[in-house]
């Protein structure tokens, strides 16, 4: 498992001279069958490899697996882990590039997201507000145990001053 190691700005400005750098690691979390029961709930997709913990032992992985959209939901909260910005009046999840999920999680198992910024470039204000700056960071969600990445995505946001 790999230390928590945060990148703290004071303003969205900051992100701009950042570009390539490696941000850090959150903290390790684990997503329960429970959870992964509520997601079903919410989003309706209650297939058998998620929601049939007896059934899913004797399936392909051995036990039921996180639905990758919720490993994806979580993107967010990891990189809040890894990013900190003192100063903005507001955070935008923007949308995504890239999203791949490249191997199955199981529920209970530790993960922990590891963040590169990869690109970032300043944004006219939205209405009266302030400018800001739009972001691009490549996140790796991982197995905290191993480090093999369970998801990757490209996650692109907006913080604005």
């Amino acid at each position: 498992m790999r230390a928590l190691r945060r990148t703290t700005i004071d303003t969205p400005d900051d992100l701009l001279a950042l570009v390539g750098a490696e941000l850090g690691v959150s903290a390790p979390r684990v997503v329960t069958q429970q959870q992964v029961d509520q997601f079903a709930d919410v989003t309706g997709d209650h297939q058998w490899i998620h929601v049939d913990v007896e059934r899913a032992r004797s399936g392909p992985f051995g036990s039921t697996v996180v639905h990758g959209f919720l490993t994806l939901a979580l993107v967010p909260r990891l990189l809040a882990d890894i990013l900190a910005v003192r100063t903005f009046s507001m955070g935008v999840n923007y949308g995504l590039d890239r999203v791949r999920f490249v191997r199955p999680l199981p529920p209970g198992v530790e993960i922990q997201g590891t963040a590169t910024l990869v690109a970032a470039k300043p944004i006219a204000p939205v209405g009266e507000g302030a400018a800001g700056v739009q972001a691009k960071a490549s996140v790796v969600v991982e197995f905290a145990e191993t480090s093999q990445p369970c998801c990757v995505a490209e996650i692109v946001f907006r913080y604005y001053g």
